[in-house]
């Protein structure tokens, strides 16, 4: 008897595909308000980052976590509006060629993009009221000069460096971000497991599954809403 394919699985939800509750307790990023001088009161390892959580305070006793720069220790001090490792400022502030990391997509949004272990993006130019931005892939990306960034690069790098050597160590890292692991290749099932699945053509070419097809046969790439050479 088949059984349900993965997707359908996951998209149904349950405890088996969802994300552990403590993954998700710190959520990193940026005050709405906030100014001056904080220091690092703590460093935390959270299951669902890639990147250890620093906790900072200022005098008055205002908190907000935020990821680590590579090197930060407790006790060090950061500035908002600082152009030194660790501080936080707008991009349109800083100078080109400085690296950073956790940039807003929106101006007070707390953060959105360079989140993952010792990654960093660039800072280009500035035209205008919009910074150019080389992320950790090369690609240049635009953004307001108000979006706030963490200076320098994040913490965490070479985290998996070390080989995983046992496949429950793996499981278990996988399964507090609820990634899909491990993943089978479709054209290795059987044939009532999945479309794709069966002895029957190993190398088959790239499927496109139809807009009206049930969940259980939707799998292969999106159906494009136009193909063919757009006329001018």
């Amino acid at each position: 008897m088949g059984k349900r394919i993965i997707q359908q699985r996951r998209g149904r939800g349950g405890h088996t595909y969802k994300v552990r509750q403590k993954a998700g307790k710190v959520r990193p990023g940026y005050l709405s308000d906030m100014a001056g001088e904080f220091e690092v009161v703590k460093l935390t390892a959270s299951p669902g980052h890639s990147v250890p959580i620093a906790k900072f305070m200022n005098a008055s006793g205002k908190v907000f976590e935020n990821f680590a720069t590579n090197l930060l220790f407790i006790g060090q001090k950061i500035n908002v509006g600082g152009s030194k490792p660790g501080d936080i400022a707008k991009i349109g502030d800083l100078k080109n060629g400085i690296k950073v990391f956790n940039i807003e997509h929106n101006s007070k949004d707390g953060g959105k993009f360079v989140r993952t272990g010792g990654n960093a993006a660039t800072i280009m130019n500035k035209i205008g009221n919009v910074v150019r931005v080389m992320m950790p892939s090369k690609k240049i990306k635009k953004f307001d000069v108000n979006c706030r960034a963490t200076i320098g690069r994040a913490a965490g790098d070479g985290k998996l460096d070390k080989p995983i050597l046992k496949a429950g160590k793996k499981f278990y890292i996988v399964k507090s971000k609820s990634k899909l692991w491990p993943r089978v290749s479709a054209v290795k099932m059987n044939a009532i497991d999945h479309p794709f699945g069966s002895g029957q053509g190993k190398n088959p070419k790239s499927k496109i599954a139809k807009r009206n097809a049930s969940p259980g046969k939707k799998v292969g790439l999106l159906r494009p809403s136009r193909t063919g050479r757009k006329k001018r």
